[in-house]
């Protein structure tokens, strides 16, 4: 919620993409799923807070609440994936495999291609 590439990029982005394959044949075979994975201002980014920016965007896809660290204030889900910060999109096939990592903004046209490969698959 506070990170500026995420408020006004990914979120935004991520509505348009779920936009899109709702709109598609391919709807119930692409999830788009957010995670809020706070890693600094911890007392004031709470699943309470989240709640509320999700309301008052109009997220329309399911958003988590990653895990803190045990040992380190970044959270669970980014270590285990080794992501550098956020935005940061994974890519998922259908058998759970993470297929691409992306930190940072990419275009809408190179996303819809990287989704529509892995939906090409059998």
């Amino acid at each position: 919620m506070l990170c500026p590439g995420c408020v006004m990029h990914a979120m935004p982005q991520a509505i348009r993409l779920w936009q899109h394959y709702r709109a598609s044949p391919m709807a119930n075979d692409v999830v788009i799923l957010g995670l809020h994975s706070v890693f600094e201002h911890h007392a004031v980014m709470n699943p309470q807070a989240l709640a509320v920016y999700l309301y008052e965007f109009k997220i329309p896809f399911a958003v988590g609440v990653d895990r803190p660290g045990e040992s380190s204030p970044v959270p669970e889900t980014m270590q285990a994936f080794g992501m550098r910060g956020t935005p940061t999109t994974l890519f998922i096939d259908r058998q759970g495999r993470l297929r691409a990592q992306h930190f940072g903004i990419e275009p809408d046209g190179d996303m819809i291609q990287r989704i529509d490969q892995l939906l090409g698959e059998e």
